[in-house]
């Protein structure tokens, strides 16, 4: 049985060190919907060139959705922290599959991941230009925390912090 079986998923795999091309042009064309929004390769987003090798070294899982042989969807997660959070990482959805209920159920993915590892809330950093990503944070249960950080990026990217604690 495949991962998108078991999860109601379907396309849902391990992301592997082949799909870094794939990541690449998924994130960097949804970096590109938003004017002055780049790829940092040597820098912030470096994790795209080895992906399943990163996720093995901050010993978090990072999960694609697959459709006709293209990677559409991704997430991925951190280590579960010793103050029970975990952070959602590399949520992105190509954007003819936005408004499908990925996001979503990527997102449930992910939260029963963190309640096995006994997480108490989830976590995540979003790019302060990404209102649309904002909303529907908020509408998967997400609050914004009023913490910022900047990344001193190529793309002077300032974040906001997102969290969402689980029942």
């Amino acid at each position: 049985m495949t991962a998108g079986e078991r999860t109601g998923i379907p396309g849902l795999r391990a992301v592997r060190d082949a799909d870094a091309d794939a990541l690449i042009a998924l994130i960097g064309a949804a970096y590109a919907e938003y004017p002055g929004c780049v790829l940092d390769l040597p820098g912030v987003d470096a994790d795209l060139r080895a992906p399943a090798t990163e996720a093995a070294r901050r010993q978090g899982p990072w999960w694609v959705v697959e459709h006709g042989g293209r990677v559409v969807g991704s997430v991925g997660a951190g280590p579960r922290r010793p103050d029970g959070h975990l952070e959602l990482k590399r949520l992105y959805l190509a954007p003819e599959v936005r408004g499908q209920g990925l996001a979503t159920r990527l997102v449930g993915l992910l939260e029963q991941h963190a309640r096995r590892l006994g997480a108490t809330t989830i976590d995540l950093w979003s790019d302060t230009r990404f209102d649309a990503a904002h909303r529907r944070y908020e509408q998967l249960g997400f609050r914004r925390t009023g913490e910022e950080r900047d990344l001193d990026d190529p793309s002077h990217t300032t974040e906001y912090r997102f969290a969402r604690d689980l029942d």
